[in-house]
């Protein structure tokens, strides 16, 4: 990886000292309007970022992470913001922490300002949408990134893809859940044209062909209160399933709760599997089975990535995926079975 360009290339480059081009950057009126554009011209061929922070005035190492997070009010997200700070934070690093909710509007804004303020790698689960072109800036700017668990870049040599394996945890549900008794399965939530839901939902439809079952799918946003309604529209409109597996814990902890309002039981009349292995699913009743992603782990390994990369100089493959592990409890195998105690 070629160093990221410092204020003393811009200086070379538009001929001009390094005072000069840290005046430009600081709006002084004392640099003349035709100096001004000069170093203008020079820090947009170089693609120099101005680092706002004055630790940054004396070098370009930093110790500065930033880790940008597509929605952070999802448990899974949070538990996995913290295992990256705190793993960053033992080995001496910072992390600035950003929640997009979503907008890539957003996501393009905080990373020009992670960018500005010179850090030295990025983490990243993106938002969708439109406004990708901030990508390309990154690249120019030659920080370390890495994308994890979503991918909106094709570029695996530019971003490297971080995630885990959801299709054999599909495999492993959908599995489960039939073996466990139930003859009609479905696949529910997330969104239907998002790379995600397609990732997460491939191991249920290998499983569905190989057992020459009919595959039955209902999409919605990944919440509890999306959830509780597809609980209530199951038990109405598709009376017929008697196992779901769900695109993360919070579509199935709403379920849960929506299967005991209408007095079904979970865990024999109908079996229920999330996905994520969030804390809730062994706090709840009945506890839920989960494709346990191990997030802690897997917060870890994200920033022992992210460190390797900038100790090396060496980018890590063009994608890594981390193994996850079916953990079955009550909601599949009934009261008395797999309990956490």
């Amino acid at each position: 990886m070629t160093k990221r360009p410092t204020i003393v290339d811009v200086a070379r480059h538009a001929g001009v000292s390094k005072s000069t081009v840290s005046l430009v950057l600081q709006q002084s009126p004392l640099v003349r309007d035709s100096t001004r554009d000069q170093v203008l011209r020079s820090i947009d061929a170089l693609n120099y970022f101005r680092n706002r922070s004055a630790a940054n005035l004396r070098g370009e190492q930093v110790g500065l992470i930033g880790l940008i997070i597509n929605d952070l009010r999802n448990p899974f997200f949070t538990e996995f913001a913290i295992s990256v700070q705190m793993s960053l934070a033992a080995r001496g690093f910072t992390t600035v922490v950003a929640n997009t909710g979503e907008s890539d509007e957003v996501q393009e804004q905080v990373l020009s300002s992670m960018m500005e303020h010179g850090v030295s790698g990025l983490v990243i689960c993106p938002a969708y949408g439109e406004r990708q072109g901030i990508f390309d800036r990154v690249r120019r700017a030659r920080i370390p990134t890495l994308e994890v668990l979503r991918r909106v870049s094709q570029d695996g040599a530019g971003f490297p893809f971080f995630s885990l394996d959801f299709r054999s945890g599909g495999r492993d549900a959908t599995r489960h859940l039939l073996d466990a008794g139930a003859r009609r399965v479905a696949f529910i939530g997330g969104f239907e044209n998002r790379l995600i839901t397609r990732e997460r939902m491939s191991g249920y439809l290998d499983v569905m062909a190989e057992r020459g079952l009919e595959p039955f799918a209902l999409h919605g946003r990944p919440s509890r209160a999306i959830g509780r309604e597809m609980a209530f529209r199951l038990a109405r409109d598709h009376p017929d399933l008697d196992g779901v597996l769900c695109f993360n814990d919070l579509i199935a902890l709403g379920m849960l709760a929506g299967f005991q309002e209408l007095g079904l039981e979970v865990g024999s009349r109908f079996r229920v599997v999330g996905f994520d292995g969030t804390e809730d699913c062994s706090l709840v009743y009945p506890q839920l089975s989960s494709v346990d992603c191990d997030i802690a782990r897997f917060g870890r390994a994200t920033a022992e990535t992210m460190l390797r990369w900038l100790q090396t100089d060496a980018p890590p493959p063009a994608e890594t995926r981390l193994p996850v592990a079916l953990v079955a409890r009550q909601s599949t195998l009934g009261p008395g079975g797999g309990a956490d105690i």
